[in-house]
């Protein structure tokens, strides 16, 4: 995009996610405001910005409309920390499952990916200019000092005698290297600049990942117990045969890793985390009481419930980055409400979400606009695949209208799961099509009105199209 996300208007943001939802323009400027405000925050004197909470928001909706698309198409613009998770994975403290302060946890690691990748980022021209160096190094070798090596002082526990390590991981090269080398190296490094290297192999020190030396307990998380020694030791590496395109990209990303501080890293990941977080909590429906049952399942439902609202209102959690306050963070959540109701919700709860969006059932005019407009429409996608196997796709104007008409039918008989219903008639309608490929005979397909109605009038009109239900 040719803008940051924290900086565009309401207007910009609504208008990119009007690339892939049709529809629904009050759940997308409730949203593009909220994020605004988020920016606006920030811009505020700080005696009262700390008073300025977020205002959480409740979307509601049958299922299919967009409510989880929204929630995707976020994630990928966002430069901020923003996690979708689901109610239903969630118990009362007490329970066998995941505890609701993992949710912050989870966000936090978000935070930490998206600041980490921001400072390599800004690292990465220099990085690029010592893997360079590296690559070059590696296929044209230099001379090594005679280096005797350090003595591990913990070598008895971790390997015995054997157990020595230089001072550095690079090579030395002596004063007096052959001119013939220098030589060779310029060359190396104009055909590198060239790109006629790319294909070939090269052995290089490939830093080894550490095992994850954690501890799952019950409730769902888990214990970082940590390397015994931290990093008093050197990181281990190992020997890698790879093609050179490959090698610049290990490379670039170790020195990248090599140069950030972390200690920063941590810093401004935590900072972000609190000010900037957004959670997108899907199927929140599921833990509210409908009225028709008690006991059992209800109880833990509503545990949930009274467990999620401390963290929306605004309480601490501890991560193994440092307590997080969730104040300031942003709650979205969303639900179809088709058996409970909003207000089934505890009242507490229910007012930790003021602001409450309604989006509406699809259409046939929606439908049609789906498969047309947005940048992943089903038909570009399918049109795509049989690309792959050299056969061109087309959709005539009233074939679009006759699955526009089909998925509105659908929907009514049996029951309404929105957009979804269009991937099941695509699948249905391009399954034969796709069975028979690749074939030399078969270069263009045209998918007209006929077409359809001959997969799906008889199962129309006898009204049994339970086959083909989701």
């Amino acid at each position: 995009m040719a803008r940051e996300f924290k900086n565009m208007t309401p207007k910009e943001i609504v208008e990119e996610l009007d690339k892939y939802i049709i529809g629904q323009d009050s759940a997308k400027r409730s949203v593009a405001v909220a994020l605004r405000n988020r920016y606006r925050r920030s811009l505020v004197p700080e005696e009262i910005r700390d008073e300025i909470t977020p205002k959480n928001i409740l979307m509601m909706g049958p299922t299919g409309v967009g409510k989880t698309e929204i929630a995707r198409r976020l994630a990928k613009l966002m430069d901020a920390p923003f996690i979708k998770i689901e109610a239903t994975k969630f118990t009362e403290v007490g329970y066998v499952g995941r505890d609701v302060e993992s949710i912050i946890r989870d966000l936090m690691e978000a935070s930490m990916r998206v600041t980490k990748q921001k400072h390599m980022d800004e690292k990465y021209e220099v990085a690029k200019d010592i893997a360079e160096e590296k690559i070059i190094e590696a296929i044209i070798p230099g001379r090594n000092k005679n280096n005797q090596g350090v003595r591990n002082p913990f070598s008895a526990l971790v390997g015995g005698g054997q157990a020595t390590y230089n001072q550095t991981n690079e090579k030395i090269e002596t004063p007096e290297e052959d001119s013939e080398v220098l030589l060779a190296r310029d060359q190396v490094r104009q055909q590198l600049k060239d790109g006629f290297l790319e294909d070939q192999y090269i052995e290089i020190d490939v830093i080894e990942q550490p095992k994850d030396n954690s501890l799952d307990v019950n409730g769902g998380g888990t214990i970082q117990i940590g390397s015994i020694f931290g990093n008093m030791l050197p990181p281990k590496t190992k020997k890698r045969k790879v093609k050179v395109s490959e090698a610049r990209k290990i490379l670039i990303e170790q020195e990248a890793q090599k140069l950030i501080d972390m200690d920063q890293v941590q810093s401004e990941a935590l900072e972000n985390c609190e000010q900037n977080g957004i959670v997108f909590l899907d199927e929140i429906d599921k833990i509210a009481n409908s009225g028709n049952y008690h006991g059992g399942v209800d109880v833990s439902r509503e545990g949930v419930q009274r467990d999620i609202l401390p963290i929306v209102e605004g309480s601490v959690v501890n991560t193994k980055y440092g307590p997080v306050k969730t104040d300031h963070i942003l709650f979205i959540g969303a639900g179809a409400f088709s058996v409970a109701k909003p207000t089934d919700l505890i009242p507490e709860l229910q007012g930790r979400f003021p602001i409450r969006v309604e989006l509406e059932s699809l259409t046939k005019d929606d439908f049609k606009r789906i498969l047309l407009e947005p940048h992943n429409a089903l038909t570009k996608q399918h049109a795509a695949l049989m690309e792959t196997e050299g056969v061109k796709v087309s959709f005539t104007d009233d074939a679009i209208e006759e699955i526009a008409s089909m998925a509105s039918i659908m929907n009514e008989q049996t029951e309404n799961i929105g957009a979804r219903r269009l991937h099941t008639i695509m699948e249905k309608l391009f399954e034969e099509i796709s069975f028979n490929l690749p074939d030399p005979e078969i270069k263009d397909v045209v998918i007209d009105a006929e077409y359809v109605r001959g997969k799906f009038d008889e199962v129309i009109r006898q009204d049994d199209i339970e086959k083909y239900i989701l």
